[in-house]
């Protein structure tokens, strides 16, 4: 009898790193995790050890292996998916980074993104990547690290040196240094990668300083990214899938027509539109960007970046300390009084789409002497509603100018999505039906259907698609007036934490 295969998905975020089987139906069949530290040098700088990240990663692919009771022979194919932006520098001889991994919400090149701007930079960035700037994205990130890690310059020039998003990270880890690649969506998220071209656009590696020997080959998500060596998991695994986490959940959440809209919330929140073969730009400060890359055809799609969702739940839990679980916030929220017009604006990191106030710091407004932890609990939840409006608005106005229509669903995913009050606030401020996919760790599986595609596990992404399921779908239940007075009070709130206001 044949051993049953497995695809491999490593699903490595901002907090955790995610090891998953799938078989060959596209079911979860194991998985292993690992939470790892956040590190803070200084307010508004956040990094990781990208050695503990590799660490972590391997460990996580032996354990749901292990566990699972198989073999490594027994993988068809590795799929991977990450954290996007996060910026990574290592010595290409010895595979050491130069300095720890400065993670997307990293806020310490603001100075330098508004140089930029005020030097009339940003319409030529914007005209060739869909992206704004903004230290959220990888270049200015990669600037600071070549300016500030004695001797990194002279020996980028030299070629010593390999500039990598997570996904070039443990690519590079996992072949033991034969691959230095990155796939068209996380290139796509480092204000370098020219739309048009589809490679790295040389007046912007200038603009930004940064010597063109740092940057990894650009693949397809669904191309062959080499082999895993067999000392990490006792076999040789072909690698034959990447894409960012927002991708990758628009994948797994079968999001492949144009107009389809998902919301995966994780510790920030990503709103994604598929637009199709059609770019659609923004005059409402969101990004355009790559959906995917298949088979030399390109998908694009209309983005809104919250900074903080469920990291707002970690805040209450472990800064505030309001919370003992995250969990609890369910409960709290229906114990809090209903008529309370409380708002937390979370703008720890500064504020994303479609604000992009590096500079606007949290609050919370609107406190009265019967105010208590029940409602501040919950004035955290209601934000992510309040800001996935905010995005859905701009995305409205975006797609009418394009002569689109906006979807009529809301397909909604990740682990803060498991929360039922949130689930239903979030239909009631939008407006919008929300479904939530059965499976809530739709990442890792849109790793896996990119990598068993390619390995011809599966039959076709499409094919794959009709497989989804919905576990739950929100009605939206509020009236209309309260609504709006809700979303106005919102309003007022954000414009009390901006930088220029």
């Amino acid at each position: 009898m044949t051993a049953k295969r497995y695809i491999l998905a490593i699903d490595q975020g901002t907090t955790s790193s995610r090891a998953m089987l799938f078989d060959a139906g596209g079911k979860a069949c194991g998985v292993a995790q690992r939470q790892f530290p956040q590190i803070f040098p200084q307010p508004g700088w956040v990094e990781h050890d990208a050695q503990v990240i590799w660490r972590d990663v391997l460990a996580v692919c032996r354990e749901v292996i292990k566990t699972a009771g198989i073999t490594a022979a027994q993988v068809a194919a590795i799929g991977i998916t990450n954290q996007r932006e996060t910026t990574v520098l290592w010595d290409r001889k010895t595979g050491v980074p130069l300095y720890n991994a400065i993670v997307w919400q990293d806020r310490r090149t603001a100075e330098l993104c508004a140089d930029l701007k005020a030097a009339g930079h940003e319409a030529l960035v914007q005209a060739h990547t869909g992206l704004l700037l903004d230290p959220y994205f990888s270049a200015s990130k990669i600037k600071w690290l070549l300016d500030n890690v004695s001797g990194a310059r002279e020996r980028a020039k030299r070629g010593e040196l390999a500039f990598g998003t997570i996904d070039s990270w443990l690519l590079w880890n996992l072949t033991g240094g034969a691959v230095h690649a990155t796939d068209a969506t996380n290139a796509s998220r480092t204000l370098l990668f020219n739309f048009d071209t589809g490679r790295w656009d040389d007046r912007l590696l200038y603009l930004f300083g940064i010597p063109r020997q740092l940057m990894p080959e650009v693949r397809d998500n669904d191309g062959d990214f080499g082999l895993c060596t067999d000392e990490h998991l006792g076999a040789p695994v072909p690698i034959c899938g990447v894409a960012g986490d927002q991708q990758a959940a628009l994948v797994g959440q079968a999001c492949l027509e144009e107009g389809m809209l998902k919301a995966t919330y994780g510790t920030g929140c990503f709103v994604m539109l598929n637009t199709g073969a059609k770019r659609v730009p923004s005059a409402n400060r969101l990004l355009t960007t790559l959906a995917y890359r298949t088979g030399g055809q390109t998908s694009y799609a209309l983005e809104g970046s919250i900074f903080m969702a469920g990291a707002t739940m970690q805040w209450l839990r472990d800064g505030a300390q309001m919370l003992k679980h995250t969990r609890d916030s369910q409960a709290m929220a229906e114990q809090a009084n209903p008529d309370a017009r409380v708002y937390l604006v979370p703008a720890f990191t500064g504020l994303g789409a479609p604000w992009w106030d590096a500079e606007a710091r949290g609050a919370i407004l609107g406190l009265t002497r019967d105010t208590g932890v029940a409602e501040i609990v919950r004035a955290g939840l209601e934000a992510v509603g309040y800001q996935t409006r905010d995005l859905l608005q701009a995305m409205a106005a975006d797609m009418q100018k394009a002569g689109a229509i906006m979807p009529t669903v809301l397909r909604v995913d990740g682990g803060m999505a498991a929360n039922d009050w949130a689930m239903q606030f979030l239909a009631d401020m939008t407006g919008l039906p929300v479904e939530r996919s059965s499976i809530l760790e739709t990442t890792a599986l849109g790793a896996a259907l990119l990598a068993g595609v390619r390995a011809e596990f599966y039959p076709s992404l499409e094919a794959m698609a009709a497989n989804w399921r919905s576990d739950r779908r929100f009605e939206p239940l509020m009236g209309a007036d309260e609504r709006a007075s809700r979303y106005a009070g919102w309003r007022d709130a954000v414009g009390r934490v901006l930088s220029a206001g």
